[in-house]
């Protein structure tokens, strides 16, 4: 897909210059920041469903707390 965005002239410049320095165009260095971004994106989705099963979830441990002495006890 194509799309047209409208910059001004002396940022275009320079973010030319920073896409030359790192050896890519200035459409690749675009591209990887969006896919930075929605990656972002995606990864504080997951966070925000991971914190919501903890709050909800009943777990396992029956509220248990347990030691390093309680974890090791038995074994050799």
């Amino acid at each position: 897909m194509n799309l047209t965005l409208a910059f001004d002239d002396a940022l275009l410049k320079k973010a030319r210059e920073i896409a030359a320095r790192q050896g890519t165009s200035l459409n690749d260095l675009l591209r990887a920041y969006l896919e930075t971004l929605v990656g972002s994106e995606r990864a504080s989705v997951r966070l925000e469903e991971l914190t919501r099963l903890w709050d909800t979830a009943p777990g396992r441990s029956g509220d248990g707390r347990f030691d390093r002495d309680d974890a090791y006890r038995g074994r050799v």
